[in-house]
């Protein structure tokens, strides 16, 4: 399976830094990984990313689909922050034709399938941060259709967008180039201000 990946973020309106942080990894195991960091990106969202591209780098293909795997590293990352700034953690994997991710905090993961539709794949419920001490992981997968869309997005992205405008502002950028997706998200989304930094990653998944 062909995984076309692409990423945007802009700062909140008046601020210097970013506190958004995201990675996307092609090979061997196509992989993307948003944060967002409460306080200071460089230790809290940056700092998560690099703990779980560690782990993932040691991983087998068979612990890379085992969703207690991916509990086990959302648990250590709650500790490897504790006492110090919090993240939201959101990132997903591609491997023998399944996608599986998993969540912790207010960032989401939306599908927008190829049959038509937009929905969540992840727990809206779930608030906790890492750092928190209490995070409790939502771990989701799913075998994708070919040309299905999956969306990685901070609360600043999603918050202002139902899943009508994510659905509509979607393929209509992806009519002109699938790059074009999350800097046509964050422009929809900006456009009554940006009250916090806002990160969007789009994969797309093409079979054959």
């Amino acid at each position: 399976m062909k995984v076309e990946c692409y990423s945007s973020s802009l700062k909140q309106n008046g601020h210097s830094a970013n506190e958004d942080a995201f990675i996307i990894i092609r090979e061997p195991v196509p992989v993307a990984a948003v944060c967002d960091g409460a306080g200071n990106a460089e230790q809290a969202a940056r700092k998560t990313l690099k703990l779980f591209q560690l782990w993932l780098r040691d991983a087998s293909s068979t612990q890379i689909l085992a969703p207690e795997t991916w509990i086990k590293w959302v648990k250590m990352l709650d500790s490897a922050l504790l006492g110090g700034f919090e993240s939201t953690f959101i990132a997903v994997a591609v491997l023998n034709e399944q996608i599986i991710g998993v969540s912790a905090g207010d960032s989401r993961a939306y599908l927008v399938g190829s049959d038509g539709g937009c929905r969540f794949l992840t727990a809206s419920s779930s608030k906790m941060r890492l750092g928190s001490g209490e995070v409790k992981p939502f771990v989701f997968s799913l075998a994708p259709k070919h040309k299905d869309i999956v969306l990685l997005m901070t609360d600043g992205a999603w918050t202002p967008l139902s899943p009508y405008l994510i659905e509509k502002t979607t393929r209509k950028a992806a009519l002109e180039h699938f790059s074009e997706v999350p800097a046509a998200l964050l422009n929809t989304a900006s456009k009554t201000g940006r009250w916090d930094d806002m990160t969007v990653v789009a994969l797309r998944l093409m079979r054959g």
